[in-house]
C-alpha cells in the first residue's frame, strides 16, 4: 500500500515520517508487524506526534470539521493538543458540545431503528 495510507492506518502524520518509510511501499505483512512491533519512531510519532488531524479531533472530543471551524488546520503535537484542552478555548466547548450533541443522536436514531426492525420481525 502507499505510505499515506500506511500512515492513516497507523494514526501518524505522514511528513513526520522516517524518508524510507514515506518513499517506499508497505506491506500488509510489513503494516501488521509495525502495529504489532512498533519501532522507536513510531512509538514516539504516536505519543507525542505531531499528529493528523483525525487524531487530533479524537483526542480533543471534536469532529475534523469542529478543528476548521476553531481555526487548527495544521498537525498538532500532543504538548499542544494538552494546552487546548487547559486553556478551553470557547471554539472548543462549543465544538465538543456539538459533537456530544452528534452523537446522542447517532444513538439515538440507532435505538429508533432497532425499535422498528425488531417491531416488525
Amino acid at each position: 500500500m502507499k505510505p499515506a495510507t500506511a500512515a492513516k492506518k497507523l494514526g501518524v502524520y505522514l511528513p513526520a515520517t522516517p524518508a524510507a518509510f514515506q518513499e517506499g511501499v508497505v506491506s500488509r505483512a510489513e503494516l501488521n508487524e509495525l502495529q504489532a512491533n512498533p519501532p522507536e519512531w513510531l512509538r514516539e510519532l504516536q505519543a507525542k506526534g505531531p499528529h493528523p488531524r483525525p487524531v487530533v479531533a479524537a483526542k480533543l472530543g471534536v469532529s475534523i470539521a469542529g478543528l476548521a471551524r476553531g481555526g487548527v488546520t495544521e498537525p498538532l503535537t500532543t504538548e499542544q493538543i494538552e494546552e487546548l484542552k487547559r486553556e478551553l478555548p470557547e471554539w472548543l466547548e462549543k465544538e465538543r458540545t456539538t459533537q456530544a450533541e452528534v452523537r446522542k443522536e447517532t444513538v439515538r436514531l440507532k435505538n429508533l431503528k432497532r425499535e422498528k426492525e425488531s417491531g416488525q420481525g
